[in-house]
C-alpha cells in the first residue's frame, strides 16, 4: 500500500496543531454545511433541522476560544468536558485545542464510581459541564479538588459554575491564533470503556490524532463533501478534518442499542448520508428493520463498525440492503491505538467461505494499516521491560497482539502499573499491548480470539479456552442471540461455563423449553474439541454490556453471576 500523504488543503503556517483543520476547512469549504442536527418538530411533526457552516462552525468555534482564553484556560489546561454531543461538544472541543488545552473526554454513564475516579485521576484545572455535571462536583468536591474555572452548559436559572457558556462566548469576529504546539504536545485525554476493569484515561497527543486522520482519510477513501453520521459522537470531530458534514443522528450516545431503527433510517435518507461509523449493536436494529420492512440505504457508500467483533451474519444482511458498490468495514483497534487493521465486509465473507466456516479460526480483523506494525507475542500477565524481535511468533501460534505506530499512544493518566503492563519500549518507539489475543495467517490477516484476562485456564487435561471461538461455537443456534465464555473456580483450573442470552425470552420461564435449548447447546458444543468438554450452561436474560457501545460484553459481571449458580463442588473444584 503506498504511503499517506498530508492534505493538501493545510499549510506550513498552520502548524502541528490539530485544530488547525477547522480554519482550513473554512477557508476551502466556507459554506459547505459542516454539521446538521435535529432540533425538534414543526407543526405537522416534521423534523426540523440546525446546519452550521464550516465558516459559522469556525466562528463559533473562536468565539469560545477567545473567552476560554480571557478566563485564564490556555495551553496545557486540563479541562473536564461533560457536555452532550452536538453542537456545544464540537465547537467547545475545537476551541479548547485552538487555545492549547487539553480536554478530558469522559463517558458520564459509566457509573458514579468510576466516574469520580476517573475525574480524580485526571486533575482537570477547569470544567465545562451540564447543570448535572456541576451537581456532581458539589456533592464529591475531592473529586474536583483541582478546579479553578466551572463553566456551566444550558440553564442559567442555577448559578452552579463560576460563568455561564452563553457568557463565555464572546461577540467577536476575528480569528484566534491557534496555540503554537508541537505533534508530541498532549491534545486530549480520552477514556477506554472499562469492559474488563475500570476506565483508564489515555493520553493523546496532536501528532497521533493527525496519523488518524491520514489513516482513515486513506483506507476508507473519504472524500471532502460527503455526508458522514457519527453514532459515536467523537468521530465527528474527525470528520471536520476529513471536510465531511457530521449528521447528528437520533441516537443516544450513552444507549445505542436501543435507538429507534425507524428513526435513525429516516433521518438518514432525510441528510442523504454516505459514511457512516458505529457500534455494531446499532446495526443490528437497523438491518433487521430493513429487511423486515423492504428498506434500502442506497445513498451509503460505506459502513464502519467498530466496537465489539462483527459477527459475520451482519456483513451479510448489509449486503441486501447496501447498493452493490457500497460496502461495510471493521476497522480493528483501541481506544489506545486505532486503527490498526481493517477488513471490508465483503471480504470477511470471502475468508469465511474459504474456510467453510469453521468457528474455531476466530474472526478475521483483516491486515494491519500503513504505518502501523503488528505481532503476535506469548501470552504473559506479566510486564516486559524491553522488546526484543525474538518475542514474535510465527504465523499460526496464538498470541497477545501488540503494535506500533504514530497512531499508538504512549502513556495512561496517572497510572504507571497499567502503563508498564500496557506498554514495551523499544529505543524511541513503543508497543502496545493490546489485551486482545489472536494469530496471524499465512496471507498476514489478523484473527481475533478475544480477550486476555478472559481466557479460561481450565487446567493441564482440559487447556485454555478463548472466548471468540467457543462463543461463535455456541452463537450457530438458531436460539442463541448471543453467548459468553467465562470461568468459575480457582485460577489455573477454572470450570468454563457458557452463558447464553436466548432470542425468545419464553425460554427463560418454560422448564422444559429451557432444558432441551441447553442439551442442544452440548451437543453442539461437543462436535468441536475446543468446546467438548464444556457441561455447565446457563441462561441469562439480558447481558450486561459497555455504554460507549452497548457491544463489549462484560464477562467479568457475568462470571460472578454464574459463580452463584453452578454446583458448590464446580467452584471449589
Amino acid at each position: 500500500m503506498p504511503a499517506i500523504a498530508p492534505n493538501p488543503e493545510l499549510t506550513e503556517r498552520d502548524g502541528a496543531n490539530i485544530a488547525r483543520h477547522l480554519p482550513a476547512m473554512a477557508r476551502e469549504r466556507p459554506d459547505q454545511v459542516a454539521l446538521v442536527m435535529g432540533d425538534g418538530q414543526d407543526r405537522a411533526g416534521r423534523p426540523i433541522y440546525r446546519r452550521l457552516s464550516f465558516a459559522e462552525l469556525d466562528l463559533v468555534s473562536d468565539r469560545y476560544a477567545w473567552g476560554l482564553s480571557g478566563v485564564g484556560i490556555g495551553q496545557g489546561t486540563r479541562v473536564l468536558s461533560m457536555v452532550p454531543a452536538g453542537l456545544p461538544l464540537i465547537s467547545l472541543t475545537f476551541a479548547l485545542m485552538k487555545v492549547g488545552a487539553v480536554p478530558i473526554l469522559i463517558d458520564p454513564g459509566m457509573g458514579r464510581r468510576n466516574l469520580i475516579q476517573c475525574i480524580a485521576e485526571c486533575a482537570p484545572e477547569a470544567m465545562i459541564g451540564v447543570p448535572r455535571a456541576q451537581i456532581a462536583r458539589l456533592l464529591f468536591p475531592r473529586a474536583f479538588r483541582t478546579l479553578r474555572n466551572s463553566i456551566t452548559v444550558g440553564s442559567r436559572l442555577l448559578p452552579l459554575g463560576d460563568l455561564n457558556l452563553a457568557e463565555l462566548s464572546l461577540p467577536l469576529n476575528a480569528p484566534f491564533p491557534l496555540a503554537p504546539v508541537g505533534p508530541d504536545d498532549s491534545a486530549a485525554i480520552i477514556f477506554t470503556t472499562g469492559s474488563t476493569g475500570v476506565p483508564k484515561g489515555v493520553l493523546y497527543t496532536h501528532g497521533m490524532f493527525e496519523a488518524q486522520v491520514r489513516l482513515l482519510r486513506q483506507l476508507f477513501r473519504i472524500e471532502p463533501g460527503e455526508v458522514e453520521m457519527p453514532a459515536f459522537p467523537l468521530f465527528a470531530l474527525f470528520n471536520v478534518a476529513l471536510g465531511c458534514t457530521s449528521a447528528i443522528p437520533p441516537i443516544d450516545p450513552t444507549r445505542p442499542a436501543s435507538c429507534d431503527p425507524a428513526a435513525v433510517i429516516a433521518f438518514m435518507q432525510d441528510q442523504g448520508v454516505t459514511s457512516t461509523f458505529g457500534s455494531p449493536a446499532i446495526w443490528r436494529n437497523v438491518t433487521s428493520y430493513c429487511l423486515t420492512h423492504g428498506v434500502g440505504l442506497p445513498s451509503l457508500r460505506r459502513v464502519l463498525m467498530a466496537g465489539a467483533p462483527v459477527p459475520a451474519a451482519l456483513h451479510q444482511r448489509f449486503r441486501q440492503i447496501l447498493s452493490p458498490d457500497a460496502d461495510t468495514h471493521t476497522p480493528y483497534g483501541a481506544t489506545e491505538a486505532l486503527p490498526i487493521t481493517s477488513i471490508s465486509g465483503s471480504e470477511v465473507l470471502a475468508a469465511n467461505s474459504a474456510r467453510d466456516f469453521d468457528p474455531l479460526a476466530g474472526t478475521c480483523v483483516g491486515r494491519p494499516v500503513p504505518e502501523v506494525t503488528l505481532r503476535i507475542i506469548p501470552i504473559s500477565d506479566a510486564p516486559i521491560t524491553q522488546w526484543d524481535d525474538a518475542l514474535a511468533l510465527p504465523a499460526h501460534q496464538i498470541g497477545e497482539i501488540v503494535v506500533k505506530g504514530p497512531s499508538v499512544t504512549r502513556t495512561y493518566v496517572s497510572r504507571p502499573e497499567s502503563t508498564a503492563m500496557a506498554k514495551i519500549p523499544d529505543g524511541e518507539a513503543i508497543w502496545h499491548r493490546m489485551g486482545d489475543l489472536g494469530y496471524l495467517d499465512d496471507a498476514g490477516l489478523l484473527w481475533f480470539y478475544g480477550r486476555k484476562s478472559q481466557r479460561v485456564e481450565a487446567g493441564p487435561a482440559r487447556g485454555t479456552l478463548y472466548t471468540e471461538p467457543v462463543e461463535l461455537i455456541f452463537n450457530q443456534h438458531p436460539a442463541v442471540a448471543r453467548s459468553a465464555l467465562v470461568g468459575v473456580g480457582p485460577a489455573g483450573r477454572r470450570e468454563p461455563v457458557v452463558v447464553v442470552e436466548p432470542r425468545d425470552p419464553k425460554l427463560l420461564r418454560h422448564g422444559a423449553a429451557r432444558q432441551s435449548l441447553i442439551t442442544e447447546l452440548r451437543e453442539l458444543g461437543a462436535r468441536y474439541p475446543m468446546s467438548a468438554t464444556i457441561r455447565q450452561i446457563l441462561l441469562h436474560p439480558a447481558f450486561p454490556v459497555d455504554i460507549r457501545h452497548n457491544a463489549k460484553i462484560f464477562r467479568e459481571e457475568l462470571a460472578a453471576w454464574a459463580a452463584q449458580r453452578v454446583a458448590p463442588t464446580v467452584r471449589m473444584r
